[in-house]
């Protein structure tokens, strides 16, 4: 059963997200420069931030990034994990209502999240504060499997609906130790934390994969890491009214 504010989902799992959860292809910073007309001066709302991983590259690039985030946990470990780049900007809010100025952005970006949100609200708000002739950039969940996110599994691509919009999907991998590993799993909403009843008898089945795969001391997981772009007109729906 779903959480009924998946705004805190993910609360009893930010050390393990924050340690354990990889990053994303630099190839990202590239197709955006090349397709979107991303440059450093750039300014942007990273929606759904959480603790900063996708944020940092951004940072790195040069621009300022406004990473919106509700869930305080999440929030306050994104402000602790960039607190070196003056470019950033915490703020408390939701793809549905960032609390930022009209017009403001140049750029949208959201890595894993846009299956929480609610479509045509999170439009109308990138709308709203985006520049004229901004660009809305959205990343998918990577290749994983459990049955919720197979369900949801075109949902980012779907929320662009009838708007034009490109997709490229991009290689990624993470090398773990035992302990990693099992950092990396506890970190998904989907899996049941210590105290449920199957929370043992997971980790015994996890430490038996990786005894039966590890090479060295260490398993490789793989990753597709599917980017999905487009650009929104003012006062276009690809329902066909006016958001």
């Amino acid at each position: 059963m779903l959480d009924i504010n998946p705004t805190q989902r993910f609360s009893s799992r930010v050390g393990n997200y924050a340690r354990c959860r990889p990053s994303y292809p630099l190839e990202i910073i590239d197709i955006l420069r090349h397709e979107c007309g991303l440059t450093s001066d750039s300014v942007i709302a990273d929606l759904a931030s959480g603790t900063g991983i996708f944020t940092r590259l951004l940072l790195e690039n040069g621009n300022p990034v406004y990473g919106v985030e509700p869930n305080q946990a999440m929030r306050e470990a994104g402000e602790l994990y960039l607190a070196s780049y003056r470019n950033f900007n915490s703020v408390r809010g939701t793809a549905e209502d960032t609390t930022l100025p009209d017009a403001s952005v140049d750029l949208v970006t959201v890595a894993q999240a846009a299956h929480w949100f609610d479509r045509e609200r999170a439009l109308k708000e990138f709308r709203r504060i985006l520049k004229s002739g901004g660009y809305e950039q959205l990343l998918e969940n990577f290749g994983t499997d459990y049955e919720e996110v197979k369900r949801r599994d075109n949902a980012s691509m779907q929320f662009f609906g009838l708007i034009p919009h490109q997709t490229r999907i991009l290689q990624n991998f993470q090398d773990f130790d035992y302990a990693s590993l099992e950092g990396r799993l506890l970190s998904s909403s989907y899996t049941p934390q210590p105290g449920h009843p199957s929370h043992e008898s997971m980790l015994v089945e996890l430490r038996r994969i990786f005894e039966d795969h590890q090479r060295s001391g260490l398993v490789r997981m793989e990753y597709d890491t599917k980017l999905y772009f487009g650009q929104l007109v003012s006062g276009e729906s690809s329902v066909g009214r006016t958001l």
